[in-house]
């Protein structure tokens, strides 16, 4: 007799736990998104209205009103600059059309005084030829009345780069000059007797020529040469034999007085000889006390002239 199969069960066993079980607060966040804190969000909004606009007549009257001024306000000031930016417009034109004609003006003049100062210049050679006779380029040269080149000099002398105080018993201190790194017109007027004492036959300081009627002078921190200012760095242009007119400033008194200023108050100096310098004539020759005699050095003429100017 044959054995029947056991049969199983058909009752339900206990459920088995979940494998999540132990990360309860990884799985409410994943079950729980942020979409119902969107949800409440929208839900009070939904309360209050969705638009900020206000829902009385008075209110949107009021908003009404408020856009109109702002657009009235906004069509002035652009009516406003489309009516006036014809008139600026025009002002500037006339503004420009003013500097331009004072430009003119002012290179007119300018050619003017050119014009004179050679036809002052001419008038003076011509004077000096007919009076000094065959010296009398000589003579021009040596007054500063024409224009000359040739070998020579090149100085240059500019402030320190930052000026401070000096310690004291320096070269300035007898001719009452503060202790500074400034160049004074002291400074010039030893500089320029050197370059007189050790050969130069003319000079021209920033391009104004010197002659025996030039001053260095100083207007508060500026040294005024012949009534002109002049801005640092200070050129020195000197006519003569360069290198021996070089040599002989650097070894002379004035040139030793240079040297000083630059070891103990950082004054920038350089020298080089140069093949050839130009110098301008003077602007100008005032004699108003020197009268030429006619005929020539003899002593007893009796007719005068009056000197150039």
């Amino acid at each position: 007799m044959s054995q029947q199969p056991p049969v199983r069960s058909t009752e339900t066993s206990s459920p088995r736990p979940r494998l999540d079980a132990s990360m309860s607060l990884l799985t409410n966040v994943m079950d729980h998104s942020l979409d119902d804190g969107y949800a409440e969000a929208a839900a009070r909004r939904g309360e209050t209205g969705r638009s900020r606009l206000p829902r009385t007549l008075r209110g949107r009257l009021t908003m009404a009103l408020g856009l109109v001024m702002v657009a009235v306000v906004v069509t002035i000031g652009a009516a406003e600059a489309r009516i006036s930016a014809p008139t600026l417009a025009k002002e500037r034109g006339e503004l420009i059309d003013r500097i331009e004609s004072g430009n003119a003006k002012a290179d007119g003049l300018a050619k003017s005084v050119d014009k004179l100062r050679g036809d002052v210049g001419e008038k003076q050679r011509q004077a000096l030829q007919r009076h000094g006779g065959a010296k009398g380029d000589l003579v021009a040269l040596l007054s500063g009345a024409t224009q000359v080149s040739g070998p020579g000099v090149k100085l240059m002398v500019n402030d320190a780069k930052q000026s401070a105080s000096g310690s004291g018993g320096g070269p300035r201190e007898s001719n009452d000059f503060s202790d500074t790194g400034r160049v004074r017109d002291h400074d010039m007027q030893r500089v320029v007797n050197g370059l007189w004492e050790s050969g130069a036959e003319a000079i021209a300081i920033n391009g104004q020529r010197l002659t025996a009627l030039s001053a260095i002078r100083a207007a508060g921190d500026a040294i005024l040469v012949d009534n002109k200012p002049l801005a640092p760095p200070y050129t020195v242009l000197a006519v003569g034999d360069g290198q021996r007119l070089s040599t002989a400033f650097q070894d002379s008194a004035d040139g030793q007085y240079l040297h000083v200023l630059q070891e103990n108050y950082d004054i920038r100096t350089s020298i080089s000889a140069q093949d050839t310098v130009r110098l301008p004539a003077a602007p100008s020759l005032i004699v108003r006390s020197a009268e030429p005699i006619v005929g020539g050095a003899g002593k007893g003429g009796t007719e005068t002239g009056k000197g150039t100017s």
